[in-house]
């Protein structure tokens, strides 16, 4: 049988190579030097070792894959010119969340680039310092050199990817250059799926973890991705737990409710913390990070770890305690214990109080708590997927903790806190998951990736629910300084830029449904049900009066977490 022609043989060999490293999930977008691969992945998909998935736009198509890889490895790939290009945010985001996206550019023969080509730049090295693997495989003339180092080079990705051999997991970017022509002289039936599975090599996450003693006032600060790590301390140590909405940590029993405005109180107190995953959300527990006389501990496994105003004392691969707490430390529970409790009654009553408008706290409390009373069981989504500007700080301010809070994961997309790409990152956790996913987002989240929305007749459909806080405009700097009274004529141009979003005509323009909704009733009905389709929930804020609102419930909250604490100080 004659060898096919030197393209399609690479193509070929690459998606064996990725199926046999456990790569399970590609997406790719429509291109003509993508083509090779295109008609590969196809038969792959076909032939049961693969499930492939098609977005038009590559920029939506890499966040897509991101949020596949937030369960499992996935590739990500683009034609070449511009179509790289836009993977950056996506790859930007996948580098600072530790998560393994691999990346497969195709490109033109060595000899087409730098002398005027089209669609042809400098690919190689794209992504800079961003990827933790990059390589090159060029263009073969003959089918023996179509197949020499393709497995290597696929292996070395994912392996780099996974982060198995370095505990440090990320995006990695292969290059691939193919010739014409372009589409295979026969067709593939693939056969057998290669055998193997997901990569596997020294694990350089089990090490020795570091005895902390007993004894200062310590606090855990689990911020974006803590996980296990999290919990199996606060178990052991009883300590008091701020916990970010996606640290995974949210549901210990030692988690308090509003934990920055806890820290506010009480942060004067602490003499220790126990950093683990990656905290950005409060500039409470930022500042309590960053004083001289606060001893700080943070516990990671890769080599970027979080100490952002350089104060950690020590830093190492995991931590534990042994022993009961002392009084003393069972004592310092109690008070961050009462004001919880302080707070989280507030919190209530604002969820379960049904007058006057809805506003961004009671929305997020809502949304995370139809999922955790669901508990999936019960139908409830799969995932719940916060934006980066103010829905996950609202989820921050508002969320319950312990079984007020999901067991599900809570997501968003922290490594960079980009707003773009959330539909779309959303659309890969429903595809990875293969369960319902409800989003909390605003309005400019949902317009910076409204294309996330779209869906190819030929794809399958997603349960999806975009729940948007619609206020007109960026809020999140409101309540920085660019909110001063004295800025106010400026203001809403150059930072509040109000859009007047018709919501409802952009979601039935993708094949979406639409609800608008103001009462707290309503929006608890529409939650009552799972997500089925791709639907909009939005929720009308009027800007000015929800600052207001959220000004207000701050203050109610330190009025009894101050009065809950002061009593029992030591």
């Amino acid at each position: 049988m004659t060898p096919d022609h030197p393209a399609a043989l690479t193509a070929r060999q690459i998606v064996r190579s990725l199926v046999g490293a456990g790569v399970r999930d590609v997406v790719i977008s429509p291109g003509s030097r993508s083509a090779p691969l295109a008609y590969a992945l196809h038969a792959a998909e076909h032939a049961g070792w693969l499930t492939l998935h098609v977005h038009i736009d590559e920029r939506s198509a890499a966040f897509v894959a991101l949020g596949i890889a937030r369960y499992r490895p996935a590739a990500v790939v683009t034609t070449s010119g511009t179509a790289v290009a836009n993977l950056h945010p996506a790859v930007l985001e996948a580098h600072h969340s530790h998560l393994p996206l691999v990346v497969l550019s195709t490109d033109r023969p060595h000899e087409l680039r730098g002398v005027g080509a089209n669609q042809t730049t400098d690919q190689v090295g794209i992504f800079g310092t961003a990827v933790r693997w990059q390589g090159e495989l060029p263009a073969a003339h003959t089918a023996a050199a179509a197949v020499t180092g393709v497995n290597a080079a696929v292996l070395r990705a994912v392996v780099a990817a996974t982060g198995i051999r370095s505990a440090h997991p990320g995006p990695v970017h292969l290059n691939v250059a193919f010739r014409d022509p372009l589409t295979p002289a026969a067709g593939w039936e693939p056969g057998e799926a290669p055998a193997g599975g997901p990569v596997t090599g020294d694990d350089l996450t089990q090490t020795v973890p570091t005895l902390l003693p007993r004894g200062p006032r310590t606090v855990i600060v689990a911020g974006d991705g803590a996980g296990a790590a999290g919990l199996d301390l606060a178990a052991a140590s009883g300590w008091p737990v701020l916990a970010e909405p996606t640290s995974g940590v949210r549901t210990a029993p030692q988690a308090v409710a509003a934990p920055r405005v806890l820290t506010d109180v009480l942060g004067r107190e602490v003499e220790r913390v126990v950093v683990l995953g990656r905290p950005t959300l409060s500039r409470q527990i930022s500042a309590l990070l960053a004083r001289s006389e606060v001893q700080v501990v943070v516990a990671g496994p890769g080599p970027d770890w979080v100490d952002v105003a350089g104060s950690a004392s020590l830093v190492t691969r995991a931590v534990t305690v042994l022993d009961e707490p002392t009084a003393q430390e069972r004592h310092w529970w109690a008070r961050w214990q009462r004001a919880s409790i302080r707070a989280e009654a507030v919190l209530e009553e604002l969820v379960e109080s049904r007058q006057g408008p809805l506003g961004g706290s009671s929305v997020a409390r809502m949304v995370l708590r139809s999922a955790a009373d669901a508990d999936t069981g019960a139908g409830g989504p799969a995932a719940v997927v916060l934006g980066s500007s103010m829905a996950v700080r609202e989820a921050d301010l508002a969320a319950g903790v312990g079984e007020g809070f999901p067991s599900v994961p809570v997501l968003a997309n922290r490594g960079l806190a980009g707003i773009d790409g959330t539909i779309s990152t959303a659309t890969g956790v429903a595809l990875a998951t293969g369960g319902p996913v409800r989003a909390l987002l605003g309005d400019l989240t949902f317009q910076h990736d409204v294309g996330g929305l779209a869906r190819g007749r030929l794809e399958p459909e997603v349960d999806l629910q975009l729940v948007v806080l619609n206020d007109d405009g960026g809020s999140i700097f409101a309540t920085l300084e660019h909110g001063q009274p004295e800025l106010a004529e400026i203001y809403p141009r150059i930072f509040g830029t109000p859009q007047g979003l018709d919501l409802a005509a952009l979601a039935a323009g993708f094949g979406a449904t639409h609800h608008r909704v103001d009462t707290a009733d309503h929006l608890r009905s529409l939650l009552g049900d799972p997500p089925r389709g791709r639907s909009v929930i939005e929720v009308p804020l009027d800007g000015d009066s929800a600052r207001e609102r959220a000004l207000d419930l701050h203050a109610a909250i330190r009025a009894e977490v101050v009065e809950a604490t002061s009593a029992g100080s030591t």
